[in-house]
């Protein structure tokens, strides 16, 4: 069982179902209203949880009325949360519309992500003695920086989701073992993916394909299934992949790509995350 942190951000996801998402400037009627746990970093950690990891969380909620419920999120999901800090003010929020065909725009508001701008001695022994370090940019850019190079220091594999996409410092790629992007995030970011050694890209329905440092790339075909709501997905098949890195590319592929197209048939994020059985179910087929 591959022991995996997570450094990265935890909100409470308001989600709206319409039949169209609004134009600038438009109203429109929604049709269902939820809240459901989510956070890119969250998401991961549960995803590889439930892929068969064995995984410790580090990140900050705040003191509102989300911050014990998000925890608790975590926690009955298998997560270890000894490392999830609680801070004064709101925890992350992320509002979510989703249109009839399952496609979602999202705005992020980092609240006590925002202020993950540090790592402790505990959270540096953990990712120390971690398999793999997986990370986002959910919260601030130096504590990923940090992490990634403790766990580089230390013979930690170091998985980079870098969504939401920005420009990075060549110091922070030089750290990166593993780099999962979807296909806009690899055309944003172009000639800088070439210094990482793995690059796996997700093409939504289609699959993946994974090009290692010997340049040889690795299709994986897309599982058909009914969509729902693609909220999670990709950070279903991250965790996922994460899980399961350790047995080579090819299967941890088929388990990232099977993983992410069942998290498709569901609303919400974290709530959508298929276990290991359902995973192995749809693999056997």
């Amino acid at each position: 069982m591959a022991r995996i942190v997570v450094v990265g951000s935890i909100n409470m996801d308001l989600v709206t179902t319409v039949r169209r998402r609004p134009e600038p400037g438009e109203t429109v009627s929604g049709e269902n209203f939820a809240l459901v746990p989510g956070g890119k970093g969250s998401n991961q950690a549960i995803a590889a949880r439930r892929a068969g990891g064995s995984v410790e969380f580090v990140g900050a909620v705040g003191d509102d009325i989300f911050g014990d419920e998000l925890r608790g999120v975590l926690a009955d999901a298998g997560v270890q949360v000894s490392r999830l800090r609680r801070v004064s003010g709101a925890s992350g929020t992320a509002a979510i519309i989703v249109d009839a065909g399952g496609e979602n725009s999202i705005i992020v508001v980092g609240g006590a992500n925002a202020r993950m701008t540090a790592l402790d001695v505990g959270d540096l022994e953990a990712i120390a003695q971690a398999d793999v370090l997986l990370c986002q940019l959910e919260i601030p850019l130096p504590t990923v920086l940090r992490a990634a190079r403790h766990a580089r220091a230390n013979d930690t594999v170091v998985i980079l989701n870098p969504s939401p996409v920005r420009e990075l410092p060549d110091e922070l790629w030089a750290e990166i073992d593993i780099a999962v992007v979807n296909e806009g995030e690899a055309a944003q970011l172009g000639a800088v993916l070439d210094a990482v050694p793995h690059v796996i890209t997700t093409l939504g329905a289609d699959g993946a394909v994974y090009r290692g440092p010997d340049g040889i790339t690795l299709p994986q075909p897309g599982v058909r299934v009914d969509v729902v709501d693609t909220t999670g997905a990709g950070d279903t098949f991250t965790g996922a992949l994460a899980a399961h890195w350790h047995e080579g590319p090819e299967i941890a592929l088929a388990w990232a790509c099977t993983a992410g197209a069942l998290a498709t048939t569901k609303l919400g994020a974290s709530v959508s995350i298929p276990t290991q059985r359902e995973i192995e179910r749809l693999l056997s087929r």
